[in-house]
């Protein structure tokens, strides 16, 4: 499981000309499920997002997280994420989670997070147009 998250000021996702899910100040999340993952790759990839110290303190050290303030998180699935690009010129898809078991993932990642964060969502397997602004820019690739 993979999550490529960037810090923000702002997040968003549409689907079609509809707003599904905004944020203000926190964390744009794109998450990517492999074959094999489960529900303790998920528990285990949430605690790290939830306390990765990536936000500004006091003394403007990266020392803070997203909780810490009281920021949100904007989760989208994206399966490209899984994608193995180390050799030609187009990606392979093969490492990548059949769609039932990335959304039976997808979901069961956000409802965990509900339970501890503000969250919005973007339409699993939609197609969806993504606009943030990046704050720093601050983006890291985390992976369990």
């Amino acid at each position: 499981m993979k999550a490529l998250m960037q810090r923000v000021t702002q997040a968003k996702v549409e689907v079609g000309d509809q707003c599904i899910g905004q944020i203000g100040y926190g964390i744009m999340l794109l998450l990517g499920v492999d074959k094999g993952d489960d529900q303790t790759k998920a528990d285990q990839l949430l605690h790290k997002v939830l306390h990765y110290r990536f936000f500004a303190d006091a003394d403007g050290k990266m020392n803070n997280n997203v909780q810490q303030v009281n920021g949100s998180i904007l989760i989208v699935s994206q399966f490209t994420l899984v994608a193995d690009t180390k050799k030609g010129l187009r990606p392979g898809f093969s490492s990548a989670a059949p769609p039932a078991l990335g959304e039976q993932m997808y979901d069961y990642f956000v409802a965990q997070a509900r339970k501890k964060i503000t969250v919005a969502t973007g339409q699993f397997g939609a197609d969806m147009q993504v606009s943030l602004t990046n704050d720093g820019p601050v983006t890291f690739m985390l992976e369990v």
